[in-house]
């Protein structure tokens, strides 16, 4: 049996969630390559999970700051600068969060949504089978239409402004993004506030994506996705990684194992003697000196 030390994991997730103060990111071209190199983060740490987030490799491990000139806040002015370059993908994935997906590994995350043949059709489908809420449909619908809206004038399109509550639409927006079928693209000095986030069709904005996702299969995507957090996370165990992504717990459990069949990962790791639960990646037991195996 293989064993790993806390310290170790906690010196190897220092680095590659960059909260170790010789590693924080400085500029956005910095926090590019960082979510390049990570393949998704999330935008702001999320509670109950580990995982990395921009927001953690500028300020450090600690909670968001609620001041408004907190350092750590110029994520915001990144995030609103790189909407709608293809530069990273951003919407609400991981855990229902605003998640950054690189582009290469935005295909398999793609793969795994319900856009099984042609996004302007497969929406229907869904909405017939109950799985798509009308007010989704009806923003949808909104935006396949007019084009890229600001939320004020999505809202008013979509005929929600009467008959639907703030909470009503901005889970329409929710379900439309965890689906990858809308996504932020921009921000409108719109509203009370001037600040209101366009939103247009993700099939439309990345008009190749489509053809880049269907080939991969949703072992394919799955493997991918769970290999990459885990070269961020260096180990984990099934409930660790059910808590991130939220499938079936058996989908996990085949996903790793499918890994491991192919060294892609290693199991039966013990984390400080603990039961030998953990699922470890080979660059874990090369990139830490902490490391300690026993037979």
């Amino acid at each position: 049996m293989k064993q790993i030390s806390k310290t170790a994991l906690e010196n190897y997730r220092a680095i590659t969630f960059r909260t170790h103060p010789g590693y924080r990111l400085t500029n956005p071209e910095e926090a590019l390559t960082f979510i390049q190199q990570r393949g998704y983060v999330l935008f702001w740490p999320c509670q109950g999970i580990e995982f990395p987030s921009l927001w953690a490799a500028v300020a450090g491990n600690r909670p968001v700051a609620d001041e408004h000139d907190d350092p750590g806040h110029i994520t915001w002015s990144w995030k609103d600068e790189w909407l709608g370059k293809h530069l990273v993908y951003y919407g609400r994935v991981i855990r229902r969060k605003n998640t950054f997906i690189s582009l290469d590994l935005l295909p398999y995350f793609y793969a795994l949504s319900p856009n099984y043949g042609n996004p302007y059709e497969d929406y229907l489908i869904d909405y017939s089978a109950g799985k798509l809420s009308a007010e989704a449909k009806a923003v949808y619908e909104a935006l396949l239409k007019e084009g890229a809206l600001d939320t004020i004038s999505l809202r008013k399109a979509a005929r929600l402004s009467s008959r639907a509550s703030d909470s009503a639409f901005n889970r329409a927006l929710e379900e439309l993004q965890i689906t990858f079928r809308v996504l932020p693209v921009a921000v409108s000095q719109a509203g009370a506030w001037k600040y209101a986030f366009v939103y247009d069709l993700t099939a439309r904005h990345y008009p190749d994506l489509v053809d880049k996702a269907h080939p991969i299969s949703e072992w394919d995507a799955r493997r991918k996705i769970i290999q990459n957090a885990l070269e961020s996370l260096g180990a984990a165990r099934i409930s660790d990684l059910n808590r991130i992504f939220q499938w079936e717990k058996s989908l996990i459990e085949r996903t790793c194992e499918s890994l491991v069949e192919r060294k892609a990962i290693l199991k039966n790791i013990s984390l400080d003697e603990s039961s030998s639960d953990y699922f470890c990646v080979p660059q874990f037991v090369e990139k830490t000196s902490a490391l300690t195996l026993t037979s």
